[in-house]
């Protein structure tokens, strides 16, 4: 198992000059990062992996798709975009030596239909995300989103139908806490009945902010992975008002907590603790 945080807590794009904040976060006992990737070339990556590798911690990516890169839609541009930016994707992560490519690179984010996905656009999803599992060298984790973000993955059941559909061994699902508060009955259920499927998972509090400080099912999820002997990456997501661009995505209109490296101590705290 390895712990992990987010770093667009920090930045959307890793550079030098956080060489400090990735000499906390190894300081404080994280074993990796998820860096973002939006924009650059593989041969950025590459030297953003020995950068990250460098200090002694391991990297995972934290990919969505561009709007106008949909594999759902009806438009073969759109689709072709689509296919084409996860391939990028791919090439970034590879260059990066990430174990593995987390996130909702399902579908564009707030892009909707006013409905949920079709027939259609399902057996195009499935289709999209066999072949970036054929296409990709490392592990993918698929994220289900909630519906006010999107609109084709929701919930872990959806997320696992769709592992099910693809049926590659290095495709499978990310379990959220904070899309579950939103979406799930019963999170920690929720969770279990998906586990099969969960090769990822993201430690986030109901408000975004500090987890442990809010109402989302952390501590019963983390040793709902500890009982069923869960070795994958546990990683912290949160948000703050620092990145404008990130901000205003994730609804961040005040203030969460009192410092990213408060946060980024008081989370790995909390993962400790509920993994004995």
């Amino acid at each position: 198992m390895k712990i992990g945080v987010n770093l667009l807590l920090w930045t959307s794009r890793l550079t030098p000059a956080h060489l400090p904040t990735l000499r906390l976060l190894k300081s404080l006992g994280y074993d990796g990062v998820e860096v973002p990737v939006f924009t650059g070339t593989p041969a950025d990556f590459a030297e953003t992996g020995r950068m990250v590798a460098g200090e002694g911690l391991a990297a995972a990516v934290a990919g969505t798709l561009k709007p106008g890169a949909d594999p759902l839609s009806d438009d073969p541009a759109q689709r072709q975009a689509g296919h084409d930016h996860l391939h990028w994707l791919v090439d970034c992560a590879a260059a990066l030596s990430a174990e593995v490519i987390a996130g909702p690179f399902h579908q564009p984010l707030a892009q909707f239909t006013g409905h949920g996905p079709t027939p259609r656009e399902w057996d195009r999803l499935v289709a999209s995300q066999t072949d970036i599992a054929d296409y990709a060298p490392m592990r993918l984790a698929i994220e289900p989103l909630n519906r006010f973000e999107c609109y084709a993955l929701n919930t872990a059941a959806q997320a696992a139908a769709l592992a099910t559909a693809v049926n590659r061994p290095n495709y499978g699902t990310l379990f959220d806490t904070f899309h579950a508060n939103i979406e799930e009955r019963d999170p920690v259920a929720a969770l279990t009945q998906s586990l099969p499927s969960v090769t990822h998972f993201h430690v986030s509090e109901n408000d975004r902010g500090t987890p442990g400080t809010g109402h989302a099912a952390i501590v019963p999820a983390l040793k709902t992975l500890t009982a069923a002997g869960y070795d994958h990456w546990i990683s912290v997501e949160a948000f703050s008002q620092a990145l404008p661009d990130i901000a205003a995505a994730t609804k961040i209109w005040r203030p969460l907590f009192t410092s990213e490296t408060q946060l980024a101590k008081d989370a790995i705290q909390l993962i400790r603790q509920a993994w004995t």
